[in-house]
């Protein structure tokens, strides 16, 4: 892979960090739920340091990235996606975060089975692999705020 294909998938993802951002910062705005409010202002930052990760990366050489890959137990995969709301319940929020890590999560590794470039497929790898992560992370706060009586 060269620098400019390299710039290129960064950007890319650079810009779903963004967009992920702006989705986040905007349910918060609308949303009336303290709590709700709170958990979308944390995702929201999140993204801001995804964004400020992949920017890094732009100074790097491909050889040197690495990142872990996360579990996915999948909890949130059947999950009925709920609408937008600004009364939206706590838990209904974290299902919309868990899909929106869930796309980005998908639409990495189907980048990185399409790709015939080995270097460029683990790059797409490990972005799924960060996006996997996310979504990790929401099953579990879901998981306990859903099933409390486990704990």
């Amino acid at each position: 892979m060269n620098a400019e294909e390299f710039k290129k998938i960064i950007s890319m993802a650079i810009s779903r960090e963004v967009e992920s951002y702006t989705f986040y910062r905007g349910v918060s705005d609308k949303i009336k739920d303290p709590n709700l409010k709170k958990l979308f202002n944390e995702l929201a930052g999140d993204e801001t340091k995804h964004r400020e990760f992949l920017q890094n990366l732009l100074s790097k050489d491909i050889k040197t990235i690495h990142i872990d890959s996360s579990k996915d137990f999948k909890v949130g995969d059947s999950l009925k996606t709920p609408a937008l709301s600004p009364d939206m319940k706590p838990l209904d929020g974290l299902v919309v975060a868990i899909k929106k890590e869930l796309e980005a999560m998908q639409m990495y590794t189907q980048l990185a089975n399409a790709n015939t470039d080995a270097e460029q497929k683990r790059l797409f790898q490990n972005l799924a692999n960060m996006e996997r992560g996310h979504k990790s992370r929401l099953e579990d706060i879901y998981t306990n705020m859903a099933f409390p009586e486990v704990w």
